[in-house]
């Protein structure tokens, strides 16, 4: 799925699944994530989700940004 579908698009289904009250589901798709993480780590930074900038962090990534 990963080579067919592209990394972005599975990830996108698979962090709706990592936080999932139930253990039983959040294990299967914590495995789903890894396998993804390992397969393609340099594909993944561009789809992961843009978090607003808070009093204490920053989140922000203007180089990729001006690449995506």
């Amino acid at each position: 799925m990963r080579v067919a579908l592209g990394p972005a698009s599975i990830l996108n289904y698979c962090l709706q699944g990592l936080f999932h009250p139930a253990r039983k589901v959040r294990e299967v798709y914590w495995k789903v994530y890894n396998s993804l993480y390992i397969g393609s780590q340099d594909a993944l930074v561009a789809a992961y989700p843009i978090l607003e900038d808070d009093e204490n962090s920053t989140y922000s990534r203007p180089e990729l940004m001006m690449f995506v």
